[in-house]
């Protein structure tokens, strides 16, 4: 498994350094006794080597820090020690090496330095294996949430695609009313206005959020089917400022709703529906139009509005106000 992030490997040298601290601190504490003990002359090397024992010890630590971090890929911690114990103990022969050609008198055998080695090899296999550790349970995470994600897409999916048959059979009845009428053409505006609406609805099944403005377009083209159907009884105003067309909502939001209206209400001479389609102050897309209920109830399956319902909390976290009404029937959608 793959580091699960860039770590900065200038911070990573500065926390060895300060560990190199913590490591050598007993020499720090015997330092100015150990000064006290050998000639004047003498004390500019030994601090010297006190120098390179602290600089050996962070640059140990670092070194082995990034080993871990980048090389040893096992979650087993024993594994890891293994390792990490051995770079301990190359970092002691070659530490013992350098001590005895330096001319400072060091003993290279106490069993200070050998539990410090000790210190450093644990300590740094302890917090490789915390990181791989951290890395597996950050990796499932996304995991988790990469399927939450597909599950959501999946399940707007199956929510759209209800919607497809719905309208594909009340445009066919649009259509075979005005071929009955042979009035060629309206029928044939008819059908290109249902071309352009079928290919937006064909290319929603790879989209979540469109743009208000994408949205609107649609409804231009849905609304051009719905007047000619209707003889111009059903008439929709859309009063939206452009520069507020770039804000989303889910594909298809406006499909059912305009569905709804013709579905539900009486449209004829004497019930001329005017829908408004406008934006709030609360930056929420109301649709609004009079209630003309049917004598009989149309036969539906009443998923339209808890489909849309379902895809904007899906989607957007957002919920879709409904003010049935007895003269107005208003929805909202929140916009992003």
């Amino acid at each position: 498994m793959d580091f699960p992030y860039n770590y900065n490997s200038t911070r990573l040298l500065l926390i060895s350094l300060v560990s190199a601290v913590f490591i050598i601190y007993p020499n720090i504490a015997g330092l100015s006794r150990e000064l006290s003990q050998i000639d004047s002359a003498e004390h500019a090397a030994h601090l010297s080597f006190f120098a390179f024992r602290f600089l050996f010890f962070g640059v140990l630590i670092f070194i082995i820090l990034k080993y871990n971090l980048e090389k040893i890929k096992t979650i087993l911690f024993r594994k890891r020690l293994v390792r990490s114990f051995l770079l301990a103990v190359v970092a002691y022969l070659v530490y013992v090496c350098i001590s005895r050609l330096s001319s400072i008198k060091v003993d290279c055998f106490t069993s200070m330095l050998l539990f410090q080695f000790f210190v450093v090899g644990i300590v740094c296999a302890f917090v490789g294996h915390m990181f791989q550790l951290y890395g597996v349970q950050l990796k499932k995470e996304q995991e988790i949430e990469q399927l939450k994600i597909e599950n959501l897409q999946s399940r707007c999916n199956a929510l759209t695609n209800q919607i497809n048959p719905h309208f594909f059979f009340n445009s066919l009845n649009g259509l075979s009313a005005l071929i009955r009428k042979k009035n060629e053409e309206n029928t044939l505006a008819y059908v290109n206005k249902l071309s352009d609406v079928f290919r937006y609805i064909l290319q929603s099944e790879k989209k979540g959020l469109v743009t208000l403005g994408e949205e609107l377009e649609f409804a231009e083209a849905f609304r051009y089917m719905m007047e000619v159907r209707f003889a111009n009884k059903l008439v929709f105003n859309i009063v939206v400022a452009r520069d507020k067309m770039g804000l989303k909502l889910p594909v298809l939001s406006l499909l059912p709703l305009i569905d709804n209206i013709v579905m539900h209400n009486v449209i004829d001479s004497q019930h001329k529906m005017v829908a408004d389609i406008w934006l709030n102050e609360q930056r929420e897309l109301v649709i609004s139009n009079p209630v003309f209920p049917k004598h009989t109830p149309a036969a539906t399956s009443g998923t339209g509005l808890q489909n849309l319902e379902n895809r904007f909390f899906l989607l957007m976290n957002r919920s879709v106000r409904i003010e049935p009404g007895e003269k107005i029937f208003r929805v909202y959608l929140p916009l992003k």
